[in-house]
């Protein structure tokens, strides 16, 4: 897996992540995950609390791409890999247990990314290169 720096987990805590998934039909989805998080060093997590079409498409097996953009920093990141959905064990109970203590709707199921590719959206002539791919 690719390994986020210290640099990275403070750029996802600072800035708001978009996702993007595809539906069996090919269909694109994109939209804003505010509670998407750093869950350790080769993982990227959210609540999901919606149940909406990026979870069924996640549900139908589509990949997931977590891209990360600060505008006025013109500086971001793209996040590829492979997720697991869980709803019925540890990550889930703690999961659920942070959303209770933060007085946040309680999540359908936490889908977690293993981040296989990290790719550099800064703008200039890096746009777009791999940082890391494991």
């Amino acid at each position: 897996m690719a390994t986020l720096t210290e640099d990275m987990k403070q750029f996802i805590d600072d800035n708001l992540a978009f996702v993007a998934t595809v539906s069996p039909d090919g269909q694109p989805d994109l939209g804003p995950k505010m509670s998407m998080f750093v869950l350790d060093d080769s993982h990227l997590a959210y609540h999901e609390r919606t149940g909406g079409q990026t979870y069924r498409n996640l549900e139908n097996g589509s990949p997931l791409v977590v891209a990360y953009v600060n505008l006025a920093e013109k500086k971001g990141y793209r996040f590829r890999g492979e997720v697991v959905l869980h709803a019925d064990d540890d990550i889930y109970d703690e999961q659920v247990r942070i959303a209770k203590e933060k007085g946040t709707k309680v999540p359908a199921c936490v889908p977690v990314l293993a981040i296989t590719d990290i790719e550099d959206l800064s703008a200039g002539a890096h746009a777009g290169t791999t940082i890391a791919k494991d």
